[in-house]
């Protein structure tokens, strides 16, 4: 400072000097203040948390790789590709993800080891998509007392869109409830008269999705003359449909995992049962359900989507369809194009994706859930078109909208136009 001032006064001794003095003076002060103002976001800290670094974001995942739920490992698999596809590209703002996914069997005891591993001896930023209601419940209180982030979790109870009570946990896919909702008010308006038999998995993913069928038909609701519920370790339901097929139902609805649901739609063929068919959209898969389960005996069932299908052929030029494509040739040559699992794991794990991305040099789980939270109508490859990501910090629920569609023998066909099922809000209701 000063050797400035000693400038400044020699200045003022030249020719001129007052005007140049003032010159220097003003520009002196515009140069202070646009260090002032800039220096907060050019000197900016980098903020992590344990998980990330400069050069990497561990991510955790619980999957039932093996046990009665197995089929949908598949989801885990496909984000385990979509983030190392994303890795080599580049990565998240030049970082790698480590993902980190370990088998739970569908069990939740396993489940709460594995979360517990995670955090505290794989120290990941946080948790990502673990599968199942009863999982996901198990863990629920350990990681929101950590504060670790339980994102996108892969099951649909409005349990998981509850910030009051636990801030850090966010759903994914539309909730049960919701679904629920839309059946029952396609039921109302097409089959009016009719009588229904529902088969549920006996946890809180069943109960949900009752719940909102018997909510949607409102005093409608007598019209359940029928239910039965199973265990996800039951090695057989057959002992259920021919209960529920001698109540002398005509309408069927099926709200549980994707064996059952095999083992149903080729039980109701084998008893030459006609019920109008409902079949939860976690069960709505081609490859790993009707396939399995015989396409003559899935002809016309129901159910609801809000992914795009890849066989369709309608959708076969589609760009998100092409780059979907694209990424199973390369990454996941070995699985079934018409397995709709798939598809979930890649549309969570590019949403998962972008929010960390959003995270930029801020990788603090606090402003993870903060991102997560502050979505607006944000698109996401192979959601039907229409369908958009919102989210805010009293709204927990991503995904709200969904399309009916039925199953003609070879693939599903959507029906009329997307639906806004949210549950809680004037939104659908």
């Amino acid at each position: 400072m000063r050797s400035f001032d000693s400038t400044v006064t020699k200045r003022r001794n030249d020719n001129g000097g007052n005007m140049q003095s003032k010159s220097l003076t003003t520009a002196c002060i515009a140069l202070t203040w646009a260090i002032a103002y800039c220096a907060p976001e050019a000197f900016a800290q980098k903020k992590y948390d344990p998980g990330a670094t400069d050069t990497e974001i561990k991510v955790g995942n619980i999957m039932p790789y093996s046990g009665p739920a197995s089929s949908y490992s598949l989801i885990g698999r496909t984000q385990a590709a979509y983030f190392q596809k994303v890795n080599d590209e580049g990565g998240i703002n030049g970082r790698k993800l480590v993902f980190i996914s370990y088998d739970d069997a569908y069990s939740p005891p396993k489940a709460v080891e594995q979360a517990r591993k995670l955090v505290e001896k794989d120290e990941v930023l946080l948790i990502f998509s673990p599968l199942g209601g009863p999982s996901n419940l198990a863990i629920q209180k350990y990681l929101n007392s950590k504060k670790i982030p339980q994102l996108f979790v892969a099951t649909g109870t409005t349990r998981w869109g509850d910030p009051k009570h636990f801030p850090w946990t966010m759903g994914f896919q539309p909730n049960y409830q919701s679904e629920g909702r839309i059946y029952a008010k396609d039921i109302l308006q097409n089959h009016p008269n009719a009588k229904i038999a529902v088969l549920w998995q006996n946890d809180d993913t069943g109960r949900d999705q009752v719940k909102g069928l018997r909510d949607g038909l409102g005093d409608k609701a007598s019209m359940i003359i029928a239910d039965a519920s199973f265990e996800v370790t039951d090695p057989t339901i057959d002992s259920q449909i021919a209960r529920l097929r001698d109540s002398g139902a005509d309408i069927f609805v099926y709200w549980g995992i994707q064996k059952a649901a095999a083992q149903a739609i080729r039980k109701i063929a084998e008893l030459r049962w006609k019920p109008v068919f409902y079949l939860s959209s976690t069960s709505s898969s081609i490859g790993t359900v009707l396939q399995p389960a015989g396409f003559e005996n899935s002809m016309g069932i129901i159910s609801a989507g809000y992914l795009k299908d890849p066989t369709d052929p309608d959708m076969k030029t589609h760009p998100d369809v092409l780059r979907y494509h694209a990424f199973l040739d390369k990454y996941l040559p070995q699985v079934d194009k018409s397995n709709n699992t798939a598809v979930y794991g890649y549309a969570s794990a590019e949403l998962m994706v972008e929010v960390l991305r959003r995270c930029s040099d801020n990788l603090t789980r606090e402003n993870v859930m903060k991102q997560a939270s502050s979505l607006k109508q944000l698109k996401i490859e192979m959601l039907l078109d229409g369908v958009t990501v919102t989210t805010g910090p009293d709204d927990f629920f991503p995904i709200e909208q969904m399309q009916l569609m039925k199953f003609d023998g070879q693939r599903w066909k959507f029906m009329d136009g997307l639906i806004d099922g949210a549950v809680g809000s004037a939104k659908g209701d």
